[in-house]
């Protein structure tokens, strides 16, 4: 509980007792405390039989083709620099001329 003093910070335990009441030791202010508690509110999306519901509704988009990788990737630049290359008029281009 940031931003918080630590006279803000009681919370009473279920018989409205306190950690002090109860005989623990005193806690220094860097100890660590785990807590185990219920919070109060709903569900937040509802039940798992409604999921098949809400996945139909969502319009289907096809897949984008993707950048080629490895393998792929080595054998597309090789054709590209070697295999199917046009002869240019004169001087050689570079691998990023748009002419």
């Amino acid at each position: 509980m940031e931003g918080l003093i630590p006279e803000d910070q009681i919370r009473l335990l279920q018989d409205e007792a306190t950690l002090g009441q109860c005989g623990v030791e005193a806690v220094s202010t860097l100890s660590t405390l785990e807590v185990a508690s219920r919070m109060f509110g709903g569900k937040v999306h509802g039940s798992l039989t409604r999921a098949r519901k809400v996945r139909g509704q969502i319009p289907k988009v096809a897949k984008q083709e993707k950048k080629k990788m490895g393998r792929a990737k080595k054998r597309m630049k090789y054709n590209q620099c070697f295999v199917n290359v046009v002869p240019a008029s004169g001087k050689k281009k570079g691998p990023n001329a748009n002419s």
